[in-house]
């Protein structure tokens, strides 16, 4: 599409530098100042194309396209931060294509050398992928998701006809051209390089030898294929199968030939090579970045009305609400709630059955969640065909015979008095089961991705015919996902005439047959922030509206149901004297031998030099301020974990988490039963569900397509009370600087420009995942060069590790593996896979790999000692809960930080991050301590070595901590585990365990 002359001024470089409220982004051919800006001299995982007549150079930096003269010099900005633009490619004609996410998808676009007549070649709700121009310039090939898989397309330029070369299921990448145009080279699944002719004839040139992925092919002298072959510790250009490059960090882009000389990018650097000799090409670019954060202080929660209201289902007759809140169960009923189950454990998801007498749910009193019926009437409970593995999300079917329910890894299981029996294949975190009328078929959302290549998808519905044995999904609306795939629908109405669930944070209502196929359109039902769906009767939906309970008749009357529950922090322990061996305070050189440490009111009162009687003696122990792990997910699997997480943090000396990513609900409850004393655990600071962009992957993503559904995002946000808010990774730039000027509370992404430029403050993991598959932060050899570096330290934005690599350190040590809190607390099932994969380490077998892991650390050191901002963080339970932020201070320390460095970066950074005074011991800061056997400043696994941990003044033995799962009563028998349904084989490639593929840095 032709673009108008404002929006072509906007977008490229015939307009001056412009400022908003949010961001000084500059665009166009206009450099920033020299002292309003950073200078970058090189760059992490750039991209290069030459101009046919071989005077100009482009690159990709810091998501944006340049120009610069081939022999090298200060290169020249051409789109804005708002394009979103990399991957260059020059046509004959000094034209450059590029590909761009500006409006939440992948398209190509072509512009000028100058920066002008941009036009935009591809649209829709595809992806539109790595664009080449043919050498005529008459073509561009492609690669794209519109076929079902990523194939090789071919786009007519002059008449915008896109005809397709390869197809499902082939997952190509980057293609390239013959010099004669006649054929195109590419990757296929980073383990082979092909060749197809125009006219579809395809042959395999290149087989990736085991352990190596390829990336980047292109046509090399001789039209040999040239590609650049990987694995951890190596990355070598290839030429045919000869490599012409040694231990360069070279990036994986196409390299482009002339006769015997190559231009490739490595190490930073646009290296040309010549046989044997080497020669970089400089360049230079300025960026703006916004150098100061804003201020802010996390409210610590002291009490008031219950907002953590979790999973609310409706009785049959309508006059009954159950659901969690404060770590207990809940009946409601005129305006008064009862509490049905205390203590501390984890009860959850409860459900009705049909005749109203009896409520199910799941709890791990028995160790693992485990399905109970409880009889309302006379208070009895009963397990219900009981597993070996967890029971979580149950519902009656209508008859009140059978439950659905999902297991830990996934999978849909109907249990009735005769057995349980598998119904699905092992699905990817998928929702909570609902039941048609007659019985015969069970619903749930789940996802269903695109390609292979790039993992996100759409939420949709999954019916299982029982009778069938079949699986079907279906959208509920064209590329439109369910909101979150928990308790946001789908739910079937009780006459099975209509299903509702939650788009765009709003209900719908649609019409349905006896097995679910849509009767019609969906109809929007609701307005406001609309989540937990539950049917009250066939004509009212009961659902949560950013901590209120409401009921929605399908003609849209609202109203408020009353709860009545309130809560209010715990008076704090009584005055206490700790005599300690020695303490660090967080930030001095060396420990302070013999003193005593005084707490009054959940505060350190003094320290001062032992004298007297204490009320504890810890005078062999070491006392540290309580680690903070400031990236997890407490409810990624926290129904599978239950109460044992919490334990497990304070068991490992972690007084505080931060999650960047919880569903919202479950979270706030949490957050909530911590601070009342209702769970034990660490504090507890949090965002809900991240905002997302227009494909989603996890469960507690929230697919955002617009300005509006983002104001509606951000005001659950700020009614709730979460502590951040985090961007994912589909959401446009233009939306992430939206939430950036309206957020009151900090943000973080997956991205660190231009978030550096538009005011985010912070940036998950060494290089996360992203829209483009790989980062613009490191590189797949785990290094980052002075672009990162220069810009982490100058924005002082924070960097949060998560340093997954670090189980590389377990082919060494495997004493947290062995340890008796990993054993008691893990979940079975966890613990089996956590012993596994340690002992795979240091084998072919092993998933981590100590090179990658060095150069990691070795980035994160760069930016810490140069002044940057650099917090712990482990992304558990994806690395594992507690004893992966022991294991990432262990791999700071393996590869260059001091002790006192490592901890800092897991006590006073995130405190800072926080803005409250934790993370030291010293007189007015809150008593969270560590108390611990050993000098962690001298040898930082002392750190791990925890005794007694203290939270708010209140003291934890270790083995008090571990008694709940330590004299476990465990089911005897279990139920029979009956033939599975047809619909239980797995014919597709996405069904899969949440753990099954451990990949670097996810959330």
């Amino acid at each position: 599409m032709d673009l108008s002359r404002r929006e072509l001024l906007t977008r490229t470089g015939q307009a001056a530098a412009v400022a908003t409220a949010a961001s000084t982004l500059t665009i166009g051919t206009a450099q920033a100042a020299a002292d309003a800006g950073v200078r970058l001299t090189q760059g992490t995982n750039i991209s290069l194309s030459r101009s046919a007549d071989g005077k100009w150079l482009a690159i990709d930096l810091v998501t944006a396209i340049w120009v610069l003269p081939s022999a090298g010099g200060t290169a020249r900005k051409l789109t804005d931060e708002l394009q979103d633009a990399t991957l260059p490619s020059f046509g004959p004609g000094n034209e450059i294509a590029f590909q761009s996410y500006r409006d939440g998808n992948y398209h190509l676009y072509v512009m000028g050398l100058d920066g002008g007549g941009l036009k935009q070649l591809t649209s829709g709700k595809y992806d539109h992928r790595e664009p080449a121009f043919s050498p005529d310039g008459t073509k561009i090939a492609f690669v794209s998701d519109r076929a079902g898989s990523y194939g090789v397309h071919l786009l007519d330029v002059r008449t915008g006809a896109v005809t397709q070369l390869t197809g499902v299921p082939d997952e190509a990448a980057a293609p390239q051209w013959s010099k004669d145009g006649k054929r195109i080279i590419f990757v296929v699944g980073n383990n082979a390089v092909d060749v197809v002719s125009l006219d579809g004839k395809r042959e395999r040139l290149i087989t990736a030898p085991a352990g190596m992925q390829l990336f980047g092919a292109a046509f090399g002298p001789g039209d040999q294929p040239s590609y650049t072959q990987m694995k951890p510790g190596q990355a070598d250009l290839m030429l045919g199968t000869t490599a012409i490059t040694a231990k360069e960090d070279v990036f994986g882009f196409a390299p482009i030939w002339d006769g015997d000389s190559v231009l490739y990018t490595a190490d930073g650097r646009i290296r040309s090579r010549t046989g044997g000799s080497t020669k970089d090409i400089p360049f230079e670019v300025t960026v703006p970045v916004r150098t100061t954060r804003r201020p802010h202080r996390t409210k610590n929660l002291t009490g008031g009305p219950v907002k953590g209201i979790a999973s609310p289902v409706v009785s049959p007759d309508g006059t009954q609400i159950a659901f969690r809140a404060l770590n207990a169960l809940y009946l409601l009923s005129n305006g008064k709630s009862t509490k049905l189950t205390d203590g501390k454990y984890f009860d959850s998801d409860p459900d009705f059955s049909p005749d109203g007498t009896k409520l199910i749910y799941a709890s791990d009193r028995t160790g693992v969640a485990q399905l109970r019926v409880r009889d309302l009437r006379t208070g009895d409970e009963q397990v219900f065909a009981p597993a070996p593995h967890a029971q979580i999300t149950p519902r009656f079917s209508p008859d009140g015979t059978k439950v659905a329910y999902l297991d830990h890894d996934g999978q849909v299981w109907i249990a009735d008095q005769q057995g349980r029996r598998q119904v699905t294949p092992t699905l990817f975190q998928p929702g909570r089961p609902t039941w048609s009328a007659d019985g015969n078929t069970v619903a749930l959302a789940a996802v269903k991705p695109f390609s292979r290549r790039f993992r996100e998808g759409t939420s949709q519905l999954l019916f299982i015919d029982l009778v069938g044995g079949t699986l079907t999904y279906t959208e509920p609306m064209p590329f439109r996902s369910i909101a979150t795939r928990g308790d946001d629908g789908p739910v079937w109405s009780p006459d099975g005439k209509h299903i509702a669930f939650v788009v765009e944070s709003v209900a719908w209502v649609v019409a349905v047959d006896a097995k679910g196929t849509f009767q019609g359109e969906p109809r929007q039902v609701t307005r406001e922030v609309t989540d937990s769906l539950a049917w009250h009767g066939n004509n009212a939906l009961v659902h949560l509206n950013n901590g209120r309970l409401r009921k929605s008749t399908l003609d849209g009357k609202v109203t408020t149901i009353r709860h009545n529950l309130s809560w209010r922090k715990p008076k704090a322990p009584d005055r206490k004297v700790i005599h300690v061996g020695a303490y660090w305070d967080g930030e001095s050189e060396q420990l302070r031998p013999d003193v005593d440490i005084v707490v009054e009111n959940g505060s350190i009162k003094e320290i001062r030099p032992h004298r007297g009687r204490a009320d504890v003696d810890a005078s062999t122990l070491t006392a540290i301020p309580g680690l903070i792990d400031a990236h997890n997910h407490w409810h990624l699997r926290g129904r599978q974990w239950g109460a044992r997480q919490g334990l497990a943090w304070l068991a490992y000396g972690i007084t505080t988490v931060r999650s960047p990513g919880d569903p919202v609900y479950q979270m706030i409850e949490t957050r909530e039963a911590l601070a009342a004393g209702a769970l034990t655990g660490p504090r507890f600071y949090a965002t809900g569900e991240a905002v997302d962009g227009s494909r989603v992957y996890y469960n507690f993503m929230r697919p955002t397509l617009s300005r509006a559904q983002l104001d509606l995002e951000l005001r659950r946000a700020h009614e709730l009370g979460y502590d951040m808010i985090k961007t994912y990774v589909r959401l446009p730039v233009e939306l992430q600087r939206v939430a950036v000027q309206r957020s009151r509370v900090p943000l973080s992404s997956h991205y660190l420009y231009p978030a550096a430029n538009i005011g985010m403050d912070g940036m998950e993991h060494v290089g996360a995942t992203n829209r483009l598959g790989y980062s613009h932060t490191i590189t797949r050899q785990g290094r980052a060069y002075q672009d990162v570096v220069a810009l982490f330290t100058s924005s002082g934005m924070s960097m949060t590790p998560t340093l997954f690599q670090s189980r590389a350190l377990y082919a060494k040590d495997k004493s947290l593996v062995t340890d008796e809190r990993t054993r008691v607390l893990y979940p079975p099932w966890e613990y089996d896979r956590y012993v596994t994969d340690a002992n795979n380490q240091g084998t072919p077998a092993g998933t981590s790999s100590p090179d990658l892991l060095r150069g990691w650390v070795e980035f994160a050191l760069k930016v810490h000692r140069g002044g940057g901002f650099v917090i712990c963080g482990t992304d558990a339970p994806l690395d594992s809960p507690a004893t992966a932020t022991h294991m990432n201070l262990r791999a700071l320390v393996e590869y260059g930080f001091t002790p006192r460095e490592a901890l800092i970066t897991a006590t006073r950074n995130p405190a800072r991050w926080l803005g409250l005074p934790l993370g030291a011991i010293k007189p007015g800061a809150p008593a969270d301590i560590a108390f611990v056997e050993g000098n962690p400043l001298a040898d930082i696994k002392a750190a791990a070595n925890v005794k007694l941990v203290m939270v708010g003044g209140q003291t934890h033995e270790i083995p008090d901590l571990l008694e709940p799962y330590r004299n476990q009563q465990t089911v005897a028998t279990f139920a029979a585990e009956l033939p599975a349904l047809r619909s239980a084989e797995n014919k597709h490639w996405w069904h899969e365990p949440e753990w099954a593929e451990r990949v670097c840095c996810d959330h």
